[in-house]
């Protein structure tokens, strides 16, 4: 099992999603979260006043699939959806999960996603 992160810019979520959905991606967690990474943040108008915002808004899924090949379809789906080529796309991190337990049932494992 695998556990994808993928965080996006804002204005991806809607295409990400619909992207997810697609390839039947059944399983989707998403947050609005904030961060910056190498363009550390960007200037932006508050009422009239040129601000230096340090952190971002971002995007970020978080989606739980059974097998590696579902892993490459998933990541494949998103890189390909939220890329504009530009700084600030985002990343996608990719984790191997040990079990998962579905609270309801108490099933574990593939049977619990």
């Amino acid at each position: 099992m695998k556990k994808i992160e993928a965080i996006v810019r804002p204005e991806k979520y809607e295409q990400v999603k619909d992207a997810l959905c697609e390839i039947d991606v059944k399983g989707i967690t998403v947050y609005q979260v904030m961060g910056c990474g190498h363009q550390k943040g960007r200037l932006e108008n508050v009422r009239g006043v040129e601000v230096d915002l340090e952190m971002n808004r971002k995007i970020k899924f978080e989606i739980v699939v059974s097998t590696e090949e579902w892993a490459e379809k998933t990541i494949e789906a998103i890189q390909k959806t939220a890329c504009t080529g530009e700084i600030g796309d985002g990343k996608i991190f990719v984790y191997d999960l040990d079990n998962v337990i579905k609270i309801r049932t108490g099933e574990r494992g593939i049977k619990a996603i």
